[in-house]
């Protein structure tokens, strides 16, 4: 069964991955996000121009349904044999802290970093977190 988690306390990274490890599986991907010091980036210019400095980020969730989407998510990955832990942040992060953590372990490498690209850009899509980015005066909404 899938380790799912939202947490205040900052993620454990390193005893994550060691849950992850087993003398089943061959592969193990895993995601790290954090907090960067950009809110914005100007996408039409090359390297994707900074233009507004992140001072920190508040993630707020529905968690109950949070939780009952990441639990979707990890499923059909598990089902073909695979370990899988997502745990996301919530509250206030500063820059650097480490926001959400994805690991998938599988027999080969190719499933386990398949899973977790599919679990990241699924997230941001389908799971009810929000983070407010402030920068000074300035608050900005988004997933």
């Amino acid at each position: 069964m899938a380790y799912i988690k939202l947490q205040n306390e900052p993620i454990d990274v390193a005893g994550l991955y060691a849950q992850l490890k087993s003398p089943e599986y061959g592969g193990i991907g895993v995601f790290v996000g954090t907090i960067r010091n950009l809110t914005d980036f100007d996408e039409e210019s090359k390297g994707g121009a900074r233009t507004e400095y992140t001072d920190f980020i508040e993630y707020t969730a529905y968690e109950a349904m949070a939780i009952k989407e990441l639990k979707k998510l990890a499923a059909p990955i598990e089902m073909m044999g695979n370990r899988v832990i997502i745990v996301h942040r919530i509250g206030h992060l500063e820059v650097e802290d480490e926001a959400v953590f994805i690991g998938v372990a599988s027999v080969h490498r190719k499933q386990a970093l398949e899973g977790c690209h599919q679990i990241i850009d699924q997230l941001k899509k389908t799971v009810p977190i929000w983070k407010k980015e402030v920068d000074g005066d300035t608050e900005r909404w988004g997933k």
